[in-house]
């Protein structure tokens, strides 16, 4: 019997920063993507339909991902993004890539790799040898925040899929938070920030080093591996983050199709699935 496809989305932990006119946007897009995903999702697999959600988040200049990303102190732009197949149990990522459009393509790519993590200039250079051409994802808006010097501390967007197959694929993809350190690693390229396997997929979102230093998406796969529910699983990271003070939100999908977000005190992000809005505050 054929498993029920299912999808959850987000679109970043602080993607309003303050900004709540954005509100209706962000919501009206996140739907929109979303049910496009899912349409796609429905005749595809979770690989490809996690590339094309990504995709279209990237294209999309209210998220911090591709189009849109923000500007790190030095008045460059660096992204970095993260793929994982639960299939094929192998993760593949790209780290301050610069100068394209899909930042997840390029982490694609390195799946067929056995060398499947880049960074810096060897990742932009790795993707022009792949034929992917310069592109420039710098907006008007983004230019005024960092000569204003707005910074946030998040950012990300991420995709999460169970195909009728019963395969789970997760990808995340960020812009950073905007005036770091030039090349700070977030946790999106990371198996903190995003892993999957045949039990159970996670993208997170929120402050990067609260995520890597809780290694919070492979914890919560693990845990669901050794037999804890999702739901289970994902309260006990989340209440670990909370004594910890962290920030970090994660949307996941189970092999049985058990969908869960949540996030720790004062994190703002939004998910959906199916179509449906779910508004996680």
């Amino acid at each position: 019997m054929a498993q029920q496809p299912k999808l959850i989305i987000h679109g970043g932990a602080g993607s309003l920063e303050g900004n709540i006119e954005r509100e209706s946007g962000i919501r009206d897009s996140l739907k929109s993507i979303c049910k496009n995903t899912y349409r796609f999702l429905l005749t595809s697999s979770a690989n490809d339909a996690v590339i094309f959600g990504i995709k279209l988040l990237e294209n999309d200049p209210l998220f911090n991902a591709g189009t849109g990303s923000k500007i790190q102190s030095d008045g460059q732009i660096r992204m970095s993004a993260g793929f994982m197949s639960g299939h094929n149990k192998k993760f593949s990522g790209v780290i301050n890539i610069q100068y394209v459009q899909h930042p997840i393509l390029v982490a694609e790519k390195l799946q067929d790799y056995d060398h499947s993590v880049l960074s810096g200039e060897m990742s932009t250079q790795f993707a022009r040898d792949l034929g992917f051409i310069e592109y420039n994802p710098l907006t008007p808006e983004r230019l005024g925040e960092y000569q204003s010097q707005i910074t946030g501390t998040t950012g990300t967007v991420g995709v999460v899929a169970l195909d009728s197959n019963g395969y789970i694929s997760a990808g995340t993809s960020t812009g950073g938070v905007g005036g770091e350190i030039p090349g700070r690693v977030s946790d999106s390229p990371t198996v903190a920030g995003n892993y999957a396997n045949r039990y159970c997929g996670v993208s997170a979102t929120g402050i990067g080093e609260h995520i890597v230093n809780s290694a919070v998406a492979a914890k919560i796969v693990t845990r669901v591996e050794d037999g804890m529910a999702l739901e289970n699983a994902v309260d006990k990271s989340i209440k670990e983050g909370q004594e910890n003070d962290d920030h970090f939100g994660v949307i996941c999908i189970s092999t049985t199709g058990d969908l869960v977000s949540n996030k720790t005190k004062d994190t703002v992000f939004y998910s959906f699935h199916d179509g449906d809005i779910i508004k996680t505050f």
